[in-house]
């Protein structure tokens, strides 16, 4: 029968002995240390091209990168990109570290204000402002923090203010599948303060909606008004 040939199958099956056992848990170490050395020398490597790419720009702009006020300021500025894109190295998942949990509640959820700091990647310079994130559970919420955490995996990257709407937008949609999300930022940018047309109270505004936001007229307005301050929840 099918049942005795799987039991002859597993009989058949040679025995690993204790120093195999040994052997192989050692080799997957080799392996994982192998990858943290590739790793570290690789960003070791960028590091100094960054380096030497700041130094050229330093000549270039009619600077001594030489001197002692610039002397640091290669590896300065190299760290200062490096952690302003760190996005790059991090997924939603890993910064929502499971924090999504099933609970029945099906009313309006809203965090407001949530400082947000990106590069605009036309210029490289700042936009800083802040995002307002709602959503209306379906069955399963997540830990608040992460709706912060969620917007900083997006904006640590080289970014225009409407992809990064719609990427958190469309990040809790993936973490949470809600009834709904809406999520709206707003944004000064430099690029439009230190050069171009100059023009120092400007901001940008965006929205992104999806689902019941996008479907209900009433529900869109409702989470306007909360994050414009002009209605309170209960």
């Amino acid at each position: 029968t099918s049942a005795n040939d799987k039991k002859r199958a597993l009989e058949e099956l040679p025995e690993i002995s204790s120093s195999s056992a040994s052997s192989i848990t050692g080799d997957l170490s080799s392996v994982a240390k192998k990858s943290r050395k590739d790793d570290e020398e690789g960003h070791a490597e960028r590091f100094q091209k960054m380096q030497d790419a700041c130094k050229t720009i330093l000549e270039c702009i009619g600077e001594d990168p030489n001197r002692e006020g610039l002397a640091k300021t290669p590896a300065r500025w190299a760290k200062a990109l490096m952690f302003m894109t760190n996005g790059y190295s991090q997924t939603c998942e890993e910064v929502t570290n499971g924090a999504i949990f099933s609970e029945d509640h099906d009313e309006m959820v809203v965090v407001r204000n949530i400082d947000i700091h990106s590069l605009c990647e036309h210029h490289m310079v700042p936009f800083t402002g802040r995002v307002h994130i709602g959503y209306i559970p379906n069955g399963k919420v997540i830990g608040l923090s992460k709706l912060a955490r969620i917007a900083e995996v997006y904006a640590r990257r080289l970014q225009v203010q409407e992809r990064l709407t719609r990427q958190i937008a469309d990040a809790v949609v993936d973490a949470v599948e809600p009834l709904g999300v809406a999520v709206v930022i707003e944004c000064s940018h430099m690029c439009m303060v230190m050069r171009g047309v100059q023009k120092v109270g400007a901001s940008t505004t965006t929205s992104s909606v999806r689902g019941i936001f996008e479907k209900n007229p009433k529900t869109r307005a409702e989470f306007f008004s909360i994050i414009q301050g002009g209605a309170k929840m209960c």
